[in-house]
């Protein structure tokens, strides 16, 4: 029987020119079926694009779930993140494997019903991620160590200040020169260094009976927890739209954040996608009078 590829992976990997990964994916997860005795489910529809994810059942009949990835530097370290939680607040992580230097694997807890809490009301989502990040942010790490978030940010910088460059940045020249050197400061001066999700949002978020709701997906770094709040209210579109300053003060509230940091986070990285993502734009826009 063939593997089914998700229609959101195929466009992503055509999109990202990761065809010949994708070509070679339906061996890798046939591979990792046998290294770990498994027998497939078709995947999650409609999918992820970096990678592909289908329950699973092991040889001794345990629901699992395995997901069979490209390797990208910002999830590099999921497997090792996910055992510092162990289970606290996310899934649990059974088994991680290389599969070759571009194709990872993880073998991970099942949530069922597994819905994800993006299709719940925007206060129970606020509530949900709330109570959430703490939890991971006060993991003991034990002497484990993870990338700092600086790494990851002047990355992204570096990517942004190219797009400008090459003139795929059609805003201000002030605020992206704002936004990408404030994007480099700010992890330097964080009161505070935790371990961090980094891609934690209501879509990450599935539904589950150990616990109500346990986070997926994570992108481990160490460093602010201010920055931790962002992906969430990036994914809060009409709120975000409609007025960033008082959606960052309500968030603040909730996570206990400096709300002068969380908005100068929020801007920075609102002007680092904007390059992509042009309505951003006005969004910073409205942010900066706030700083």
């Amino acid at each position: 029987m063939g593997v089914v590829i998700p229609a959101n992976l195929v466009a992503a990997c055509e999109r990202d020119g990761r065809d010949d990964w994708l070509s070679a994916l339906p061996v890798a997860i046939r591979t990792v079926a046998r290294r770990w005795s498994l027998a497939l489910g078709p995947p999650f529809e409609p999918g992820g694009e970096t990678a592909w994810v289908a329950p699973a059942r092991t040889p001794e009949g345990h629901d699992v779930v395995v997901k069979v990835a490209w390797r990208h530097f910002e999830a590099e370290h999921e497997a090792v993140a996910l055992r510092v939680w162990d289970g606290n607040g996310a899934v649990r992580v059974f088994g991680d494997d290389i599969v070759d230097e571009r194709t990872s694997a993880l073998l991970l807890e099942r949530c069922r019903p597994g819905t994800t809490l993006a299709a719940r009301p925007a206060a129970v989502q606020d509530d949900v991620v709330a109570r959430l990040l703490p939890r991971l942010w006060h993991a003991p790490r034990d002497g484990v160590t993870f990338r700092p978030l600086q790494t990851m940010c002047d990355a992204w910088a570096d990517e942004f200040e190219e797009k400008v460059a090459s003139g795929r940045f059609t805003g201000d020249a002030g605020i992206a020169r704002d936004g990408a050197a404030l994007f480099r400061a700010l992890p330097a001066s964080a009161p505070d260094e935790v371990l961090l999700c980094t891609d934690l949002h209501a879509g990450n978020v599935l539904a589950a009976r150990r616990e109500p709701w346990l986070a997926i997906d994570p992108k481990p770094y160490a460093g602010d927890p201010t920055y931790d709040a962002l992906q969430h209210m990036l994914n809060s579109r009409t709120r975000l739209d409609d007025d960033p300053v008082a959606f960052t003060t309500h968030v603040a509230d909730l996570l206990a954040l400096d709300e002068t940091r969380l908005r100068r986070w929020l801007f920075a990285r609102c002007v680092i996608e904007s390059a992509t993502w042009p309505a951003l734009v006005d969004v910073a826009r409205r942010l900066v009078t706030a700083l």
